[in-house]
């Protein structure tokens, strides 16, 4: 799950600093709230690599994915591109865990193999 999870993150970090970009282009916005909120959430995706696996990791993960949803209302391209995210967050962690149980049964079928008969 967590390779799944963290690739998932890693590509929402390069789309985040893109849409950072293009917000800057927006009147409304300066410069440093653009790039303050931006860097937050690269800043966040980057750190949620690593913490997946401890408690609270994914709920994090669907809040940031929740975030790049609303920031549609910025860059409406967000809008899309953040259900596109939340679905691959939603398969990452889903078959990541299908993965992971699938490795524990294999590693558990390899030992018993292993162990010597008849004690």
């Amino acid at each position: 799950m967590r390779t799944l999870c963290a690739s998932t993150l890693i590509g929402e970090f390069f789309v985040i600093g893109f849409a950072g970009l293009v917000a800057m282009k927006s009147d409304d916005l300066s410069n440093t709230t653009v790039w303050a909120v931006c860097g937050i959430g690269m800043l966040l995706s980057v750190l949620l690599c690593g913490m997946i696996t401890r408690p609270g990791g994914i709920q994090l993960g669907w809040a940031l994915q929740i975030a790049l949803v609303l920031s549609g209302f910025v860059v409406p391209m967000m809008f899309i591109l953040g259900v596109v995210f939340g679905a691959l967050w939603w398969g990452s962690v889903h078959y990541g865990r299908k993965i992971d149980e699938a490795k524990a049964r294999w590693a558990a079928a390899e030992q018993a193999a292993d162990a010597p008969a008849g004690g």
